[in-house]
């Protein structure tokens, strides 16, 4: 069942997986499931202190990627500078549609839900459904730049929390 592995990721590379955010793969290992030898990528995820097992061959399947390049982390950064588009629809639905984005692992469209929630000290109150939207992406984007720029989770959330300061100004 084994199939020769041909895999674009490997031990101590960072990954970002779709419903956790940014991980690193520990190792590869072989265990039998169901009497079926798999090839499994262990990934851990720090912050959350949790383990995951993937198969190989269905990685890329499931949107498991490498890290963003850092043009794309500016681009991110750049879509946190713009005007926030909050659509007209229920918050309900609106709510599904931020909770896809950031489940989806696109840091542009996860930097897009941080922009559309953001609010300044000036705004009103967010309701705790939307602060709890609004963090999980803002966590998921800083845990992305910190990976991607070499800095420490600190440093990431100031980086993006500047762009967001400037943004009000």
């Amino acid at each position: 069942m084994t199939k020769p592995r041909k895999t674009e990721f490997s031990p101590n590379d960072f990954v970002v997986y779709p419903a956790h955010g940014v991980g690193r793969i520990v190792s590869i290992e072989e265990q039998e499931i169901a009497g079926i030898k798999l090839e499994l990528f262990v990934i851990s995820f720090e912050k959350d202190k949790m383990t995951l097992r993937v198969p190989t061959h269905k990685a890329t399947e499931i949107g498991m990627r490498q890290l963003s390049s850092p043009d794309i982390v500016s681009k991110a950064l750049d879509t946190l500078k713009g005007k926030a588009k909050v659509k007209r629809a229920m918050w309900s639905r609106r709510a599904q549609e931020y909770e896809q984005k950031i489940n989806s692992g696109d840091l542009l469209s996860i930097a897009e839900v941080v922009r559309d929630l953001h609010r300044a000290d000036d705004q009103r109150e967010q309701s705790y459904s939307e602060r709890q939207l609004y963090e999980a992406a803002l966590d998921r984007l800083t845990r992305e730049v910190a990976a991607v720029s070499g800095v420490d989770a600190a440093g990431a959330q100031q980086k993006v929390g500047a762009v967001l300061l400037g943004r009000a100004a």
